[in-house]
């Protein structure tokens, strides 16, 4: 087996195992907002410390200007698919609303050359869901764009362009889901592919963002989730 191969059996387990559902630690009172957060393995923050998490350095940074919220509910895995996490939804969450819902979700959908089409009807799903459980409101909802994996290190060799090409593609689906339903979107795609000039925004594994990169997807989002959750105080 050449080292490339040992390289892409090792990804692909990093890829199709990790951590599951993370519930709250800090149970919601009556006057303290609430996150649901949805994903695959950039939501649950494959290789990174469950503090260094995007969906949790945002809640901390909320905390800190003093927004009441509790910490996020994470339903999310390395490797789902945008079915599968919907799969796990139906399998997972209860009932109740959310004062803020974000979804990030589709890598693994171009990773396994998945039609681009099935995952715009899979996606609008998503965003259907995300919707009810943010008590109907558009405002509630964010959208992150998928992250370019071809600039890591585990992509050494490949076409790279190719699967930028790929990523932008299945970005302009979830982009154009998210304008026609309404919600807030936010482009890390770019923030993702500074990674070729600062190796320190890849995690240890050679794949994943690190506590870095997703410090600075909070940056982007921060200013709008703020705004919205103050005016709920």
């Amino acid at each position: 087996m050449t080292a490339k191969l040992i390289l892409f059996s090792i990804a692909a387990l990093i890829f199709l195992s990790g951590c599951g559902p993370v519930g709250e630690d800090m149970a919601p009172s009556e006057n303290t907002l609430t996150y649901l957060a949805l994903g695959d393995s950039y939501t649950i923050g494959q290789s990174v410390p469950e503090a260094e998490r995007w969906p949790v350095q945002l809640v901390a940074k909320l905390r800190e200007a003093g927004v009441p919220i509790a910490d996020p509910l994470i339903i999310a895995r390395t490797g789902w698919t945008t079915a599968e996490l919907m799969g796990a939804i139906d399998e997972q969450y209860s009932s109740g609303t959310y004062d803020l819902v974000s979804v990030l979700v589709g890598v693994n959908d171009q990773y396994r050359g998945y039609p681009i089409d099935e995952y715009r009807t899979e996606f609008r799903e998503m965003l259907a869901f995300a919707l009810s459980v943010a008590g109907g409101d558009p405002a509630r909802v964010i959208v992150l764009s998928i992250p370019d994996w071809g600039v890591t290190p585990f992509a050494d060799g490949l076409n790279n362009s190719e699967i930028a090409t790929e990523i932008d593609a299945f970005n302009a689906i979830n982009r154009e889901e998210s304008s026609a339903a309404g919600v807030q979107y936010f482009d890390i795609t770019p923030i993702s592919r500074q990674a070729t000039e600062n190796p320190a925004l890849i995690a240890g594994d050679g794949l994943h963002p690190s506590g870095e990169m997703y410090a600075a997807w909070v940056e982007a989002v921060y200013p709008y989730v703020f705004e919205l959750l103050s005016q709920k105080e």
